[in-house]
């Protein structure tokens, strides 16, 4: 369970915020309650592959553990030991099509950015600072999402973007910090991680980057006592701080 002894007030929060040269997002559950959407993409996906696999939010929750699309489903794969081997092309395949029915169900517009979020893309803009994404999710769920959220012309407003393909191991390995700290040429103490997850957290913190936990749907209940802040939602900034 969360320890609340990590909690700070939103004011100082805040101030961690402002204070930062660069904002370091994750895009799962963090910028927006996407889990949902990737849950019933990976079951369109599995259905129209002639799968009998059904993943509901029990089943979900517990695969978040494995981080990355691909590895979540090879993870549930090896649990069905009477299954038909699959490839790692027949799993590249499936993972495919699952991006494109996570773009289908974002461009209903079921799937809007988080409580908080655009007005703290648009205060650390205004204060000129850099903005950065570290996520294990694939760069076509992003353009997805963001496309929708901020504008086809979303990413010239990051100086950075790292998804989980870019690199060699995924959260909660540090390498996609790390390697945004590199891109940036900023060290570690100069960043704040927004994060909402346990993975997530430990992928910064093993970065030694200060971070701030907005709770999520499935992760809310992950221990995020390593935490410099946690938070509900981003709204808790109160707008008067952000300025």
């Amino acid at each position: 369970m969360q320890a609340e002894a990590a909690t700070i007030a939103p004011s100082s929060a805040a101030e961690l915020i402002r204070n930062a040269a660069a904002l370091i997002f994750d895009v799962d559950g963090t910028l927006a309650e996407t889990e949902e959407l990737h849950r019933r993409a990976f079951n369109l996906a599995f259905a129209g592959h002639g799968l009998d696999w059904h993943w509901d939010r029990a089943a979900y929750k517990d695969l978040l553990r494995v981080t990355g699309g691909k590895e979540r489903i090879r993870a549930f794969h090896t649990r069905q030991w009477i299954a038909s081997p699959l490839s790692d092309a027949d799993i590249a395949e499936l993972h495919r099509i699952k991006t494109a029915h996570f773009a289908e169900l974002v461009e209903t517009g079921c799937c809007p950015l988080r409580p908080g979020v655009a007005d703290l893309l648009t205060a650390a803009k205004a204060r000129g600072q850099r903005l950065a994404i570290a996520t294990t999710t694939s760069h076509g769920n992003i353009d997805a999402l963001l496309s929708r959220a901020l504008g086809a012309r979303w990413a010239a407003d990051f100086d950075a973007i790292v998804a989980g393909d870019d690199v060699r191991h995924k959260k909660p390995a540090p390498d996609v910090y790390l390697d945004i700290l590199a891109r940036l040429k900023l060290a570690p103490s100069d960043c704040v991680a927004i994060e909402d997850s346990a993975n997530g957290l430990i992928a910064a913190s093993r970065a030694s980057i200060p971070v701030l936990i907005t709770r999520s749907m499935y992760f809310r209940d992950d221990d995020f006592s390593a935490a410099r802040v946690v938070l509900d939602d981003l709204s808790e900034l109160d707008a008067k701080q952000k300025n």
